[in-house]
């Protein structure tokens, strides 16, 4: 069964089946690196809450960066957020963002219940 959950017309926040959810892609205000990250990854505990899973059950997490020299203002967040012997796999890249102030973007893959 496939189960989503704050469905629009153009995406749903979380589509959730075979025990695994996978989570829109979440961004964040602010106006620094670090602002917009600690916001896009309260946004994405949100949505796990939501979904029956959090960080510790994350299985993949894709980052888009608006300019790659902002990758370790970025990493410190996210070294702080992940708990300790629970990365998930991961990828990061530079990739042109859907509005110009924004400069981090967050795509995660969770187990959920």
């Amino acid at each position: 069964m496939i189960e989503r959950i704050e469905t629009g017309q153009r995406m749903s926040k979380i589509v959730k089946h075979n025990g695994v959810a996978y989570l829109c892609g979440q961004v964040g205000a602010g106006d620094s690196v670090t602002e917009q990250t600690e916001d896009c990854l309260a946004r994405v505990d949100a949505l796990l809450e939501q979904a029956g899973s959090s960080r510790d059950r994350i299985l993949q997490a894709i980052v888009w960066l608006s300019d790659m020299a902002d990758f370790a203002e970025m990493n410190a967040v996210w070294d702080a957020w992940v708990p300790e012997g629970h990365a998930p796999a991961r990828a990061c890249g530079e990739a042109k963002l859907a509005r110009d102030v924004l400069k981090v973007e967050v795509i995660v893959t969770a187990a959920c219940d």
